[in-house]
Parts: C-alpha cells; sequence; structure tokens
C-alpha cells in the first residue's frame, strides 16, 4: 500500500500541473484533440466516407460530417455487434455499454474503445483523485479502500468477438490489477446481476473493511446505506466506517439527497464531489469544494461541439467549439470520441459558469422537459425549485417525477408532481405554494403561462408512499446500479405508471 500511495501521490501532483495548463489553453487542447482523433480514423470506413485528412480543419469536418443521434449511427452498432471492425475506430471495439434507450429503441449501445477506456474513462477516475489530494492534501482516503456501486448487469455476449454490460461493469471487468488492493467488494459481488443478493453481499464483504470512500448514483446509494443500517443496527455510517470521508457522485442532482446523506453521516469531514461520467465519455469534475460546477475536462480524446438549446429543432443549428461558447446559455452537447462517435449527439444539456476555466452545470436533457404549454421547465428549474420548496417547509425529497396534465374542454393545463418524502412537509398546500412561486421566479415563461391562470393552474403535488418508486424499478426490472427515474416529460407514460401501481 505504501507504494501505491507513493505512485499515485506522484501522478497527482504532475497531473494538476496539466489541468492548470488546459484551463488557461482550451481551444488549443481542444484543437489537439480533434487533430489526433481525426488522423487516428483517416482509413476507417467512416473516415473514408466523409473525405477525413490530416490537415482536416474543424469548419471541414462540421461542414461535412451531419449531426447524429443514435438512430443515425445504429446500423454501425450493428455491424460492430457482429464483429465487423475499422468501421469508426481504427483499433477493436468488443465492448459495448448498454444504457437508456431511445424512442425506437429499449437500449442504446455505446461503442467503448481501449482508448476511450484508458485515456478517458480511468484518466477520470483518475483525475478525481488528483483533484481531491490537491484539495484536501491531509486526506487519508488512500489508506482505506474505496466501495463503488455500479450497475446491476454482468457482462453479456452479443457473439464470441463482441460483449455488453453496464458502463460501471465494463469498467469493472478492465480496471488495472492494483486497483484490487484499494477496492471493495471483490468483482463477483460487484458485478451480481440480482440486486437483493447484491445488497447482501456487498453489506456482509464491506461492514468490516476500513472504507474511505463511496462512489455511485445518490438514490442507490442511499438504498445500500439504509440496507447497512437496517443489517447492522448501527445509527450512522460513522458507526461502521469511521473513516468514510468522501462521496463521488453522478447521474442525477444530487441536491434532493444532501440532506438525507448529511443525516446518514453526521461528519463535518465529509466531503461530496460530482463527476459527470456518462456512457459515451467521462465529461467533468466538480474541482472546488464550496462550488457545485464541474470542470469540463478538455484532454480525454473527447472533441465537444454545443448547440445552443433554442436552436437544436432547426434544419441546420449552429454548433460551436469551446472558444465560441458564452455563460448561461443551454447547450446540446455533441460529441466526436476516441471510440468513434463523430458529432454525436448525446442528449444531455449544460450551462457554463465560467470561462477560462470551462466551468459547467447539468441542466437537463434535449427530451426530458416540459414544454406542453410553452412553460419549458427543464431539469435545473426543477431541482432549484424543489430544493427551495423543501428549505421553506422541512421537508427532505427521495425521488420525484413530473408531467402535464393537459387541457381538456374547459379545464385548464397544470403539471403533476409525485413526490416521495424521506420527512414529509408539514402541509403539502404550503409545500405546492413554495414550489410554484419558486418555479415562476426561475423561469420566465413558466410565470407567463400561470398570470392570473390564464394558461396554467396550479401544479398538483401527490405524496406518493415511501417504496413507491423502488417498486416501479422493480417491475421494470431496474433495480440499482445506474438506472434514473425520468424527472420531467412531456407525456403522461412515467407519472400513469406509478399512478397505476399505487393503486
Amino acid at each position: 500500500m505504501p507504494i501505491i500511495n507513493s505512485i499515485v501521490n506522484w501522478f497527482n501532483i504532475k497531473r494538476i500541473y496539466t489541468i492548470e495548463l488546459f484551463k488557461k489553453y482550451p481551444y488549443n487542447v481542444q484543437k489537439e484533440t480533434f487533430n489526433r482523433i481525426i488522423s487516428r480514423a483517416v482509413d476507417t470506413e467512416w473516415g473514408k466516407k466523409y473525405g477525413y485528412h490530416e490537415e482536416m480543419s474543424i469548419e471541414e469536418f462540421q461542414g461535412t460530417v451531419p449531426l447524429q443521434t443514435y438512430d443515425e449511427i445504429k446500423p454501425w452498432v450493428e455491424r460492430l455487434k457482429s464483429g465487423e471492425q475499422n468501421l469508426l475506430w481504427p483499433t477493436e471495439i468488443k465492448w459495448f455499454a448498454k444504457s437508456s434507450g431511445t424512442t425506437n429503441d429499449k437500449s442504446k449501445f455505446i461503442p467503448v474503445s481501449n482508448e476511450s477506456l484508458e485515456e478517458c474513462h480511468f484518466r477520470g477516475g483518475k483525475d478525481l483523485m488528483a483533484i481531491y489530494s490537491n484539495n484536501y492534501p491531509n486526506s487519508g482516503f488512500l489508506k482505506g479502500k474505496s466501495l463503488t456501486l455500479g450497475g446491476s448487469h454482468q457482462i453479456n455476449n452479443f457473439s464470441n468477438q463482441s460483449y455488453y454490460g453496464d458502463l460501471s461493469a465494463i469498467l469493472i471487468e478492465n480496471l488495472p490489477f492494483w486497483v484490487t488492493f484499494i477496492k471493495t467488494p471483490s468483482n463477483d459481488i460487484a458485478l451480481l446481476t440480482e440486486w437483493e443478493e447484491k445488497l447482501e453481499k456487498i453489506t456482509q464483504h464491506t461492514i468490516k473493511e476500513n472504507v474511505t470512500l463511496i462512489a455511485g448514483v445518490p438514490s442507490w446509494m442511499l438504498v445500500l446505506l439504509n440496507y447497512i443500517l437496517d443489517y447492522t443496527g448501527k445509527n450512522n455510517i460513522l458507526e461502521i466506517w469511521p473513516n468514510l470521508e468522501l462521496f463521488t457522485h453522478g447521474g442525477v442532482s444530487f441536491n434532493p439527497y444532501r440532506k438525507s446523506f448529511m443525516n446518514i453521516i453526521p461528519s463535518p469531514g465529509m466531503h461530496y464531489m460530482e463527476t459527470y461520467n456518462a456512457s459515451e465519455g467521462f465529461f467533468g469534475i466538480q474541482n472546488e469544494p464550496d462550488k457545485d460546477d464541474m470542470l469540463l475536462m478538455l484532454d480525454y480524446g473527447v472533441f465537444y461541439e454545443f448547440i445552443p438549446l433554442d436552436k437544436i429543432s432547426d434544419p441546420n443549428p449552429p454548433a460551436y467549439t469551446i472558444k465560441d461558447v458564452e455563460t448561461n446559455i443551454n447547450y446540446a452537447i455533441v460529441i466526436s470520441t476516441n471510440s468513434g462517435l463523430w458529432r454525436y449527439i448525446i442528449g444531455d444539456t449544460i450551462f457554463f459558469t465560467s470561462l477560462f476555466p470551462h466551468k459547467f452545470k447539468i441542466s437537463g436533457r434535449t427530451k426530458h422537459f416540459m414544454n406542453a404549454f410553452g412553460e419549458e421547465i427543464i431539469i435545473d428549474n426543477a431541482e432549484k425549485a424543489l430544493l427551495i420548496a423543501s428549505e421553506k417547509t422541512g421537508a427532505i425529497i427521495s425521488e420525484y417525477t413530473a408531467a402535464p396534465v393537459y387541457m381538456s374542454g374547459k379545464t385548464k393545463g397544470t403539471h403533476e408532481w409525485l413526490i416521495e418524502f424521506e420527512k414529509e412537509p408539514e402541509n403539502i398546500e404550503k409545500f405546492t405554494d413554495a414550489l410554484d412561486n419558486a418555479l415562476k421566479s426561475l423561469n420566465s415563461d413558466y410565470e407567463a403561462k400561470r398570470y392570473k391562470d390564464f394558461t396554467l393552474v396550479a401544479p398538483k403535488v401527490k405524496n406518493v408512499p415511501k417504496g413507491t418508486f423502488y417498486k416501479w424499478f422493480e417491475s421494470k426490472g431496474k433495480l440499482g446500479g445506474q438506472n434514473k427515474m425520468p424527472r420531467l416529460s412531456n407525456d403522461r407514460k412515467y407519472v400513469d405508471e406509478i399512478i397505476k401501481l399505487m393503486n
């Protein structure tokens, strides 16, 4: 362990210097990334189709290669899954990260190259340690073990040449050997498919370890931590892991869960770091403890473009590079990567909070929003409004989803919120009023539609019984790991499913 710690500390110092450089020269680093991935793909089938060459400019690339969604790249993915190679990327593609589907498909299968694993996903994990150690030089987290709650699917075969699974499962399968000395539990437990069995065995194998770092999606990590407390009969997690000091989280906003974690881990020395690690790549790390935005990681083999969200439906929307973005504008992210995704619209939206360094917050999804009446409610609006309502009423939220109630006859439209509270508000009407007023203050379109109830009437908030969302996940076979509840929707599919489940 001392040798590993020394190597890690040496890497951390060197890496922090490199990160400081790309903060100052973001476009130069992105231009180098662009040139590198284009030159690698010149002789691929995709590269030949779109005329890739060593001197290709960004402007030529944008004018030649069309924007892609999963539906456009799916035929290429199907060929890769069957074992064909040198299609999108020159090196072997045998791993596919399974993620939530599109309108036409239940699941997406994102190609993952060895370069993406090493230069993107694993580098992101190393950088997280480097940044944390730089922020807290007296930290002792390397003296203990890390517990990552990953996906609930083992690696599966498409064919003898290709495999698929949750991104977390793929990462676990490909971790460097030395990581086994600083992680818990063993891979055979971490990759268990059955969620209930997985909870039990993780608990049994980790409660006697010196766990100093936990990582995962906040909602599912809370399920695990509460399970551990029930299993051990302890009052809080520090009675089991007294040296726990860091939770790295991502996948969903942490704001609705913050109070729950502070209650279950009552330590002033506990730290929280957000990461943006998607199936398509590792994109961001919260690098300043007192700020809740993330640093865009620019040297991971990902070339970024940004489309203003209000232009995303245009026939030829503008796509800006890192040098042309502005703060406080919602952008849809477009990526070209060292896994062979080219001008791929990943579906997430962000806005920049600062430039030089380029820091951002996730604002939502290009499709996960409510705009049934022109109100344009995005995830960022919802998270902030719920936080305000919770603070004003003493509530703690564990899960939620929302959808429109459409106009019918003389009945005006509204929004219906299904909320599972860990701590219920003293008065649900006051909570609803606070939510409504917060949305008005955060979103001028919503405020205009709510004016004198002309278009929208006050929202409906339903306090659903504890465990309802868990049962919904269970009914979908999506217990554990990286599965996430769609927060906002323009249709009532999820809301009606949950109401039906309650009844």
